[in-house]
Formats: structure tokens, sequence, C-alpha cells
């Protein structure tokens, strides 16, 4: 975490340098403050992740081009070059960086009328000749970050499971051109896999939204969670910048534009992403934003010095409300509109509230009240074992479980107490609120909350469908290990605890069909497109395809 912070800082200085440049000395450390107070740059400033150290290149690269425009040189060509190749070696989100050059070059083209200038023709050679020397500069830094090697694995070990495998689940076109990509070894394979990997997960990954699951992406997921998560502060700020710019306060249409399209660009894709996964996803968004607003701040004040008042009293309660967080609530951080941290689980979850960052506190907890014995549905269990850190309980399936192929056995019913992870609490990541085995305990009120993120459940609970999970996971198991009359006996185990449960049915059908009773896998079957017929209708349009698809192949 202390290497992975230095992107942070690195963020700070360049947003501090940017707007210092374009706006003044006063300016750049309004910035300052606002960015090294902004709650989700703390939340995800040190993590171990991406999107810090993508925000730092993505801003390194537009000021790098910026500076170039200013004043061509060989030296910012490269800069931008090397600015560029450390953002596509950062994150593949990357792959928006040519696209905002480009139109950040048009809007150049279109702004120089001035008798005198350059001819446009000539200017635009001198951009498209720019873009490729940076272009190409970019491309071998891309190289070097993967050690000059093609392939992923050594000794020519494939990757597991193949690039092609997740290339079929792909569009056409994106399938296509990371294939062309791969077959003339373009780029190295294991930045092409990870480009479809995370296009693959896009196009299947649910979302949360105000305390309801849809078994997609959907377009108004990242503007209802920067309303959220952005502090009064920022939003206010929006419209102070646009009446800035009206009055003509805020000046230097190079500089508006350089801040505006890069962001504006990036936050409309956000919006057709169908990957919902928190609003990190979005970092980059608020440090244009807030540089735009240490320049409107400032050029307000310099304007009316009446300004300095308004803006000083917004800048401390920037600071004041981000403090309230401190120090172990930046990730689930909301503001005051939206009843802060302690209600931010009602609207969204997942890396914007529910990251496992509560372990230390969860233990903690149970030393406190002499807890021995418990029950634990954790976001990130098996990968980070929640018993390393001395938590005695026993694990509550997830899908996080389920995806490890992990085999528990929850009995139908536990005694507490009972922490829920709010990622498994809600279950979203199953697409449906009818596939979760904990609805029970949504519609309860918790004993306690730990850090805004693990809900505590005190008594004896019934929970068949956390247990008929259990038995449809292994279900599964057992029919990929060919042992059909096994993972019929575990389904039916399951079914007898919940009819109505999907995953048992789902693993019941399976086995039936595997021993060759179609007729009752017929039956099974139709019983699951009727539960799927009570689900959310994003959900339905998933699961019938998938049923239909079980009863044709009977």
């Amino acid at each position: 975490r202390v290497a992975a912070s230095i992107f942070a800082r690195m963020l700070a200085l360049l947003a501090f340098l940017t707007a210092r440049e374009m706006f003044g000395t006063g300016a750049g450390l309004i910035t300052l403050v606002l960015i090294v107070f902004e709650p989700n740059l703390l939340a995800h400033g040190a993590m171990v992740t991406t999107d810090t150290g993508a925000a730092c290149f993505l801003l390194a690269s537009i000021y790098a081009f910026y500076r170039y425009v200013k004043s061509p040189s060989w030296g910012r060509i490269a800069l931008l070059g090397i600015a560029a190749g450390a953002f596509f070696i950062t994150k593949h989100s990357a792959v928006l960086l040519p696209p905002m050059l480009i139109l950040l070059a048009i809007t150049e083209l279109l702004r120089r009328r001035q008798p005198g200038n350059e001819s446009r023709l000539r200017e635009a050679v001198r951009f498209a000749g720019t873009f490729l020397i940076a272009g190409v500069l970019a491309w071998a830094i891309v190289w070097i970050g993967y050690g000059l090697r093609y392939s992923a694995r050594p000794a020519g070990m494939q990757i597991n499971p193949p690039l092609e495998r997740t290339l079929a689940n792909l569009s056409p076109v994106e399938g296509k051109a990371i294939a062309t990509m791969a077959r003339w070894k373009l780029l190295p394979e294991s930045w092409l896999y990870g480009l479809a990997d995370v296009r693959s997960v896009a196009n299947v990954w649910p979302s949360f939204v105000f305390g309801k699951i849809y078994a997609h992406g959907v377009w108004f997921y990242f503007p209802v969670a920067f309303v959220i998560k952005a502090t009064l502060t920022t939003l206010i700020f929006l419209p102070l910048i646009v009446y800035a710019i009206a009055t003509r306060s805020l000046r230097g249409w190079r500089e508006i534009l350089f801040l505006s399209l890069p962001p504006a660009l990036y936050f409309c894709i956000s919006m057709t992403s169908k990957l919902n996964i928190g609003i990190r996803h979005i970092l980059l968004v608020f440090v244009f934003v807030l540089i735009l607003a240490g320049g409107a701040a400032w050029s307000l004040i310099c304007k009316d010095r009446r300004w300095a008042l308004p803006i000083g009293a917004l800048i401390l309660f920037h600071v004041v409300s981000s403090l309230r967080a401190f120090p172990t609530s930046y990730i689930a951080y909301a503001n005051e509109l939206w009843g802060g941290p302690a209600d931010i689980h009602k609207y969204l979850t997942d890396s914007t509230t529910d990251w496992g960052q509560q372990l230390k506190a969860v233990k903690r907890y149970v030393d406190v009240h002499g807890i021995q014995q418990c029950w634990f549905a954790y976001t990130a269990e098996p990968a980070i074992p929640f018993r390393a850190y001395g938590i005695p309980c026993k694990p509550l399936p997830t899908m996080d479980t389920f995806w490890f192929g992990l085999k528990l056995d929850t009995p139908p019913v536990i005694q507490g107490p009972v922490f829920f992870s709010h990622i498994p609490l809600t279950f979203y990541e199953a697409g449906s609120s009818v596939l979760s085995p904990y609805r029970e305990f949504m519609r309860r009120k918790p004993t306690a909350v730990i850090e805004n993120g693990v809900f505590i459940y005190d008594g004896t609970f019934e929970v068949p469908y956390a247990a008929a999970f259990d038995h449809a996971v292994k279900s599964g198991y057992l029919l990929e290990q060919h042992q059909p009359e096994q993972a019929l006996a575990e389904a039916q185990a399951g079914i007898a605890l919940a009819p109505d449960s999907m995953q048992s049915l789902m693993a019941l059908g399976d086995a039936q069909k595997a021993l060759q009773k179609n007729a009752e896998a017929r039956i099974t079957f139709e019983k699951a497109l009727a539960l799927v017929r009570t689900m959310e209708p994003t959900a339905q349009e998933v699961w019938s395809p998938r049923v239909q698809k079980k009863l044709a192949g009977l």
C-alpha cells in the first residue's frame, strides 16, 4: 500500500501543477486542498488497484498534450508518449485515451482561425505525426512493461482458460479485433487477455442501485453514485464552474476544453458500461472536476473579493465532511444529503460500500464480546480467509465461495451471532433477490453494524436456502466428476430443505438429465421456469433463455 500510495501523491502533485499552469498559483493551491481531502481519493489512493494510477496517468497524458499544443517540442512529444504508455500498462481504460486526444486536437483545429496561423491541413498533419510518434513510444513502453515477452506464461505453457474461450464471450467486433491483435502479436498476450476478461465480465455483471438488484449494468449507476459519493462542496462547485465560464470569470477555452472534454467523454462511456461495481472506476472524473473547481474558485475570487468568504466556507465544509469519515469510513463515504457513511448501504454496494475492509474491526468486536462461536458471510472468503485474522466464525456460503468451489455444510438452523458483509447480505452478484439465501436478514434490523459494512444479527435463525445452496454446489461438483447419482442425492437434499430454491432446482434438473431421466428433468426445469417469472425483469431476461435452453436440450 505504501508503494501504491505513490500514485496518489503523484496525482495530487500533477493536479496542483496543472491548475497552477492553467489558472494560477491560487487555483493550484485550492485544487490541492480539494484533492487531498477528496474522500473517494482517500478511500482508494492507497489500495493496491489500478484506479488511482489510471487517474494519475490520464491526467499526466492530458497535461502533457496541453503543454505540447502550447509550445510544441520533441521533448514534449516524448513526455506524451511516456505518460500514455504508463496509462496503458496501468489500466485497460487507456483505450479511451486516443479518442480523447483526437477530440482535443479537433478543438485546436477548430479554434485557430486567426490570420498567420498554420493552415488547418498542415496542423492536422502535424498532430497526426505527433500522435504517431507518441503512439509508437507508448506501444514500446507497454512491451517493456511486460518484459518484452508476448506469452503470458513461460515455457510454452498456455494461459488458462485460453484467450479464445474468453473472446467467445465478447461481441463479434470486440472479439475479432482482439483476436487479430493476438494473431499478429501486436501487444503482449497478458494485456490482451486482461482486456478480453474485463470486457467479458462487463457483459454479465449485476448491479445494485437504490437497494434494487439488476442482472446487468444500468446507465444511471454512475450518475447516481457520483451524486451520492461526491461531497456537497464538489456538487455545488459544478454549477459554480458553469457560472464562472458563463460570466467569463474563468477564461481560456483551451484550458476549459482540456479539463472538461476528457472526463465528459469518459463519464458518458461509463454510463454505457455494464460493469457497475464502484465509484473507483470514475475516480479520474473527480480529479478533472476538482481542477476546474479550483480554477473557477480562484477566478471568481480574483474578480470579486466578496467570493472569498462563501468559497472558503465551501472548502472548509469539504474538509470537515471528509474528516468525519476518518479513519475507517472513506470507502463507505456518502455525503450528508444521503445520510453519510451509515446509510450508504441503502443505495449502493460493492467497492463503493464494502470491500471486505473491516476484518480487524470484526476481530476487535468478537474479542470485546467474548464470542467463541459465530457465522460469517464475508465478502472475500476464501480468497482472504477471515480466520487468518483470528475470527472464530464458520463461513456461510457467498457467491465468492461458489466461484472458488468451496464446499460448505451449512445447517438449516444456525445460532448467532451472524456476521454479514454487505455484498453477500444483498447477494446482488447472483443477479436477482430471488436467488439470495439471505432475504430474511435483509428485512431484519441488525444488532450492530461494524464500520458501515458488516451487519451483526443475534439469535437463532432458519437458513434453509443457505443449506440448500451448499447442496447445489456439491451437486454441481459431483456432476463434473461424472458421479450423477451422488449429484442427484445432493440436489434432492437441497430440494427437501427449500423446494423453491432456484439453485437446487437447476442442480436437480442437471442431475436428472445426466441420468437420462428426461421426463423428470422437464418437470424440474418447468418449476424453475415458473420461479424465473417471479424474478426482476432484468433477471428474467438472463434466466429465462438459460432455462429454456435446458428444456430444449432434453
